[in-house]
Order: C-alpha cells, then sequence, then structure tokens
C-alpha cells in the first residue's frame, strides 16, 4: 500500500480517485450488530473485563443471529476474550480498535487459509460438482468454466443430471453464452454419461472438464451412491460442494452429509450477494473442516470471486474491501484514457464528455448496490446509509442528461441557456432542475480540481508526478 505523501502516476491516482468517490446485502445483519458493539466500546476509556463481557454478549448474539453454530460462536469468543484482556494488548488503541483487530484476526484464522484449485495430473482434469436441486450447481459451473477460461484453461462441460428436466439444457444455453462446449446423452447413466465426457473433452483438447451432477431436493442413499460412482470412475482432481449461503444451519447439515461418504475436496458457497447474514461460511469452513474455494456473488456469469478469508473478514466487520474495488475498477476501466482525464481534470479541462465517459466505465464496474458495500462501514467520516437502488437509478437519469446534449453543448457547457436545457430535460426524461443540478456540481467539481492542480494535489494522500 501506498503511504502518505508518495507520489503517483495518473493511472495510479486514477484508481485511487474511483476508490474514493464510489463504493450488498452480504453480513448486512452481523456487521450492523458488530458495528454497535463497536460504538459502544469506542466511549470507553481503556479495556476492562465488564466492558469485554458486555462486548462479547452482543457479539454471540450477532454471530447466532448470523446462523454461525453455536459450538463455533462458543470456541471463537473464548478465544477473542482470552486475547482481549491479554497483556499484550496496544494501549496506544482505544477499545474499539483492540477488540476489532483481535476479531479479525481470529475471524480470519476460522475462516481457514485460501486454497486454489488443484489442476495436477492428465488432462482433461476433472472437477465433480456436487450439492442439493437449488443451490446453484448448474450456473456455477457455467461461471467456474468462464473463470478457468479466463486463466488459460481449455474448458468442457457435461450435464450429467438427467433427471432434472431442461437440466442439460440449461447448460447448453449457459455453454453457448461463454462459448464452453456441453456433452450431454440422455442414454447413459450418470457414471458412464461422465466417462463418456470426459472421454469428448479429451478428444475436444480440453485441460479441464466440469462435471454437473445431479441434485436431489434431500440428502439420500442412491443419490450419495450415484455420486461415489462418478467418483470412483472419473477420479476428478476436485470434488466441490455448492452451497446455497442463504440456507444457514441447514447448510451445515448439508455439508457434513456431502463430506462423509465422498470426500469433499473444497466449497463453493452460491448466492453470498442475497445473504443477509452470512454465519454458514464461517460454521461451515469449521465443523467440516473443508477449504472453501469460490464464493457467487452475483447472477452474472462473471460474479464468481476467489475466496479470501481477509476479505470476507473485512466485510464482516464493516471495513469494506478496499482492494476487491480496486480489482473491480482496474478491470473496468481504460486507464490510458481515465489516466489522460484524470491530467485534465487537475488542469481544469475537463468536460462532460470525459464525465460521460467516467459514468460508462464507472457502470461497467456493476451494480452500485455492490460497489457502496465494499467501503468502509464510515468511510470518509460518514456512515454511508446509501441505497445503491437509488444511487444506480441517478447515475442512469445523469448519464441521460449528458447523452441528451450536442457534443459542443458538452464541451462548452455555458452555451448551455434556458432554450438548451429545456430541450435537454424534455430529451432525457427528467427536469430542467436536474439539469441546473448536474451543471452545478460539475463546476463545482471542476473549480475544486483545477484548485488542487494548482497546489500540487496539497491537502490530498497522493499527488500527480
Amino acid at each position: 500500500m501506498l503511504s502518505a505523501g508518495r507520489s503517483l502516476s495518473a493511472k495510479q491516482t486514477v484508481r485511487r480517485l474511483v476508490c474514493q468517490s464510489w463504493c450488498a446485502k452480504m453480513f448486512e445483519t452481523l456487521t450492523e450488530r458488530l458495528q454497535g458493539v463497536f460504538r459502544n466500546l469506542s466511549r470507553r476509556g481503556k479495556l476492562r473485563p465488564a466492558d469485554v463481557d458486555t462486548a462479547l454478549q452482543e457479539i454471540r448474539l450477532a454471530l447466532l443471529e448470523a446462523d454461525v453454530h453455536y459450538q463455533v460462536v462458543k470456541d471463537f469468543l473464548e478465544t477473542v476474550r482470552e486475547e482481549s484482556l491479554g497483556e499484550d494488548i496496544s494501549r496506544s488503541l482505544n477499545p474499539a480498535q483492540q477488540v476489532v483487530g483481535i476479531l479479525n484476526r481470529e475471524l480470519i484464522v476460522t475462516l481457514g487459509e485460501p486454497a486454489p484449485l488443484t489442476l495436477v495430473g492428465e488432462k482433461p482434469r476433472a472437477i465433480m460438482l456436487v450439492g442439493l436441486q437449488g443451490s446453484g450447481k448448474t450456473t456455477t459451473a457455467a461461471k467456474l468454466a468462464r473463470w478457468l477460461r479466463g486463466h488459460g484453461e481449455r474448458v468442457w462441460m457435461v450435464a450429467a443430471d438427467p433427471r432434472r428436466p431442461a437440466a442439460a439444457e440449461q447448460l447448453k444455453v449457459l455453454g453457448d453464452e461463454i462459448g464452453v462446449p456441453v456433452f450431454f446423452d440422455p442414454k447413459l447413466s450418470p457414471p458412464n454419461l461422465c466417462e463418456a465426457g470426459k472421454e469428448e473433452a479429451s478428444k475436444g483438447g480440453a485441460s479441464v472438464v466440469i462435471l454437473d451432477t445431479a441434485g436431489r431436493s434431500q440428502l439420500d442413499q442412491p443419490m450419495m451412491e450415484e455420486l461415489r460412482d462418478i467418483r470412483d470412475a472419473i477420479h476428478p482432481v476436485e470434488v466441490l460442494l455448492v452451497a446455497d449461503a442463504m440456507t444457514g444451519q441447514e447448510a451445515l447439515r448439508i455439508a457434513q452429509g456431502f463430506q462423509e461418504p465422498l470426500g469433499l475436496t473444497g466449497m463453493i458457497l452460491s448466492k453470498m450477494d442475497g445473504d443477509a447474514r452470512g454465519g454458514a461460511a464461517i460454521s461451515m469452513r469449521v465443523v467440516t473442516g473443508v477449504p472453501i474455494k469460490f464464493i457467487g456473488t452475483g447472477e452474472a456469469r462473471d460474479a464468481l470471486e476467489t475466496f479470501d478469508p481477509n476479505r470476507l473478514a473485512s466485510r464482516i466487520l464493516g471495513m469494506g474491501d478496499l482492494r476487491g474495488l480496486y480489482e473491480k475498477a482496474e478491470g473496468s476501466f481504460d486507464m490510458d484514457q481515465a489516466g489522460q482525464q484524470a491530467a485534465r481534470l487537475l488542469q481544469g479541462e475537463f468536460t462532460l464528455e470525459d464525465f460521460l465517459e467516467q459514468l460508462a466505465m464507472m457502470r461497467r464496474m456493476g451494480p452500485l448496490g455492490k460497489l457502496l458495500e465494499m467501503f468502509p462501514t464510515g468511510f470518509g467520516g460518514a456512515n454511508l446509509q446509501v441505497d445503491g437502488n437509488v444511487a444506480e437509478r441517478q447515475l442512469i437519469r445523469t448519464q441521460a442528461i449528458i447523452q441528451s446534449m450536442t457534443s459542443d453543448e458538452r464541451r462548452r457547457p455555458d452555451l448551455l441557456n434556458a432554450s438548451r436545457k429545456r430541450r435537454i430535460a424534455s430529451g432525457s426524461g427528467t427536469t430542467v432542475q436536474e439539469v441546473n443540478q448536474l451543471l452545478r456540481q460539475y463546476k463545482q467539481m471542476r473549480r475544486m480540481f483545477k484548485k488542487a492542480g494548482k497546489r500540487g494535489m496539497t491537502g490530498l494522500p497522493f499527488k500527480l508526478r
């Protein structure tokens, strides 16, 4: 991380500006409860045993409400209490900072080390996805295929669920979307189907084949026997459980039900974007001992993230995920173009055309609601209680206003008289007041950055070279 005062290139400045300008429901309830605990602790001068016990009681309730298994909560809080009252606590920190630091460290330990996919041995290496119906196996198969292809692998998928209506068709549609071949033969039994699929993938030059196996509405013996037969016939390098993170305590029983007969090598937690509690991620990792390898964060085909305990712990504690935001920005922005825009911004030459380009790049980063959750609670000295849907609608209206202008008007906003503003408002489906508000905000931003550019970015934690 760059230290204060160190100069940055134009590209780096744009990345930092993005992180400072834009911020799911993942772990929403747990985060809110923990933030209340931290606020109470921050009023204390030093950490006392009574304060620790009071805080841990609130944390216990927050974790249990978040569907963390009670035994996991008990063991976790015993460790936190011991460390909180230890003699090695820094006297330079306030009570809230001490407890946040300890919780963060212990959450990372509890969530476990990140474990990459095992892709060794003779090609094509088989990855077997298992799970109950409705857990998101099929869409996860497509997301994983897309992720692997983006990392240089040649991927095939096998639709190994001949029972569920339209399961194979769904996988084929997804395969066509991402450009990945799908094998299916309804005449074959699932084990023979997987064998034939792997052979076809090998002939097609695949390096990885993903097996989308059948699920059931509940765990049963015939299902496990079928999955064991597939595993023994194919010898997959990975047996990954796809578990719906929204099932709470039930997810723990499901994980144990698959782990014992199959010997799971990892888990993928799906639907993390819709989970307002989030305890399944903590409980499943601890009780099964199986590493979490990916988390699904949305419906989009690229909404699959490698599991990072540091980032997940930060989100749970309301510390945000600026690293994740940075990566989204880096993957969505044309950094050469954005660097030129940053230079013009600091020289006072930033136009509404530049602004329109930045809005377009911002939208490529994903829904604003998901970006907002990546910012720490209280980022910039204020609590970001922003409705992502409202912010998304406002961004769309702003784009519509600028797009209703002519090229000359975007480059020279001073041309915008009352008649032109009425035309723009009519063309964008907004009001003249909204057009005026946008222009005021644009002019204020341009003046502010022009002044900062003249001072060499004095007062900011970085400066342009």
